[in-house]
């Protein structure tokens, strides 16, 4: 992505000041115009389905990332020095879920127009419909790696079809889905994914796998949008999230796939939604900021390389 920015970066007027971006003081871009990465956080959880309380992931997930090291032993860099810059978090809009679609769909395009990368942290996973709209205007060979342990392929949910629940149906309107890590679904879901013949990735067969990975990068258009519900980990090492599901991924065969799409296809934005913090258990926090810190190593590894 360009790091010339149009019309500067003071354009969101709303930026984060560097102690409390993603990273730190350390890590925040100091020249915002510079920057190629944005963090989105967006605190909203009105139609989540068990527990509530993602609405405080965002928050968590910036507290914990102050943290993280920032050089990243894996691929020898400093991620930080592609530039991050950081949004306060988003004023939500409680009025209906679709106007907080429209919203963060609105905020996608101005950062496309930036040329900048965008991470949102969510939140409830029904936000990504709105990045993903965002990301499917802008381009015409979209494909859209899930992970996550359910589906979200309702067509409605307690009468609503803008739910957590719908995500991942209406997002298939925009872009080839591609589910991984998935071990929870209804009949209806799983009728409907049979006949738009779903490349579904279930936990149960990955397990039985070992080339996995390389599969679901096959089935990837040449760009992807990546939308990571935290429930596709264990609750053995996730348990923070609304609804917690047995039989999940577990760190490293996550992040195999992560660093295969980021080197094979181009990745042209993400999310990691659906923190549900747990007081007085701050590991999940600092994982899923440290998760979103290696998607940005492996994102623009080539281009810290050249530095």
């Amino acid at each position: 992505m360009s790091t010339e920015h149009k019309y500067g970066l003071e354009s969101f007027a709303n930026l984060a000041a560097a102690s409390t971006s993603f990273g730190g003081r350390d890590g925040a871009s100091p020249n915002p115009e510079n920057a190629q990465v944005l963090i989105i956080p967006v605190p909203y959880d009105a139609t989540t389905t068990y527990m509530p309380g993602t609405r405080q992931g965002p928050g968590a997930i910036l507290r914990a990332s102050q943290q993280l090291e920032l050089f990243d032993e894996e691929t020898g860099q400093e991620v930080f020095r592609v530039g991050i810059a950081t949004l306060e978090e988003m004023e939500v809009d409680a009025s209906n879920p679709s106007a907080m679609v429209d919203k963060v769909r609105s905020l996608g395009e101005k950062t496309l127009d930036f040329g900048l990368f965008p991470l949102m942290l969510g939140g409830e996973h029904l936000l990504s419909l709105g990045m993903i709209q965002a990301m499917a205007g802008r381009v015409n060979d979209l494909s859209i790696l899930q992970l996550d342990a359910h589906t979200d392929l309702r067509k409605t949910y307690q009468g609503a079809e803008y739910s957590n629940a719908c995500v991942m149906r209406l997002a298939s309107r925009h872009a080839k889905l591609v589910p991984v890590g998935i071990r929870s679904m209804s009949f209806q879901e799983h009728r409907w994914a049979q006949e738009q013949a779903l490349p579904i990735f279930f936990a149960a067969d990955i397990h039985n796998r070992s080339n996995w990975q390389e599969e679901v990068v096959a089935q990837l258009r040449p760009q992807v949008y990546i939308t990571i519900d935290l429930d596709v980990f264990d609750p053995a090492i996730m348990p923070a999230v609304g609804t917690p599901e047995p039989g999940g991924l577990y760190w490293y065969e996550v992040l195999e796939v992560l660093r295969l799409v980021c080197r094979s296809r181009e990745v042209i934005g993400a999310d990691i939604m659906e923190l549900c913090p747990q007081p007085g258990n701050i590991a999940p926090d600092f994982f899923a900021a440290k998760l979103a810190y290696k998607l940005l190593a492996y994102r623009f590894e080539s281009e810290l390389s050249q530095d």
